[in-house]
């Protein structure tokens, strides 16, 4: 781990919360719109920082890795600062360019969705998409395109998931707008489900795919 790993990731997951984010809180596009615009994200940084950090900009696919045995805990360790200041530094400027009354494109559930089924969406969309990430970047089988595959799978996580939980996927996607909207209430869904869905992928991989 180095200071080039970290200021790449805290560039990449402040452009994922700033676009991503922004693309929700703007309504770009409607929901194909926000689904390519966190898509397009994963593409560009995949290339532009994967041999610095490998653009994780997402503490749940970095615990996956954790978990996997891919990386140590004292790396994880400072992605995750990393990627949480990224989120919020991004929250904050969106707040100042949108103002607060846009929602900062913040993730929650929707009206009729339970915890429970909040949960569950994140679990299954977080394990397919680190389930994309172990399986071409990480096992080095889809070469070049490996970042392709990765932003083409969170897209259509987005697509299926953003009008249930807003498909976060991302612990560091959610808590840079809870923060900075003040409303932190169902923070640790998005933390309960990515992780568990990033280790369900982890173990898979470790155990079955490697």
């Amino acid at each position: 781990m180095n200071t080039k790993s970290l200021t790449a990731e805290f560039i990449g997951t402040f452009a994922l919360i700033f676009i991503g984010a922004g693309a929700g809180a703007l309504g770009v596009g409607g929901l194909v719109g926000v689904a390519l615009a966190h898509g397009l994200v994963i593409v560009g940084f995949a290339y532009a920082y994967g041999h610095i950090s490998g653009t994780h900009v997402n503490p749940a696919i970095t615990f996956g890795l954790w978990v996997a045995g891919e990386i140590p805990l004292a790396k994880a360790a400072g992605y995750w600062v990393a990627q949480f200041a990224g989120a919020t530094v991004a929250a904050a400027a969106l707040r100042f360019v949108l103002g607060a009354q846009s929602g900062l494109g913040a993730t929650l559930l929707a009206p009729g969705v339970t915890v429970s089924q909040g949960i569950v969406v994140e679990a299954i969309l977080t394990f397919f998409l680190a389930n994309a990430v172990f399986n071409t970047a990480v096992s080095g089988k889809a070469g070049n395109l490996a970042g392709v595959a990765i932003g083409l799978t969170l897209t259509f996580a987005i697509l299926m998931g953003g009008p249930l939980t807003g498909a976060s996927l991302n612990p560091a996607r959610t808590f840079g707008p809870a923060l900075l909207t003040g409303d932190l209430s169902q923070l640790w869904i998005y933390f309960a489900g990515p992780l568990a869905g990033a280790a369900g992928a982890a173990l898979l991989y470790r155990n079955v795919f490697k």
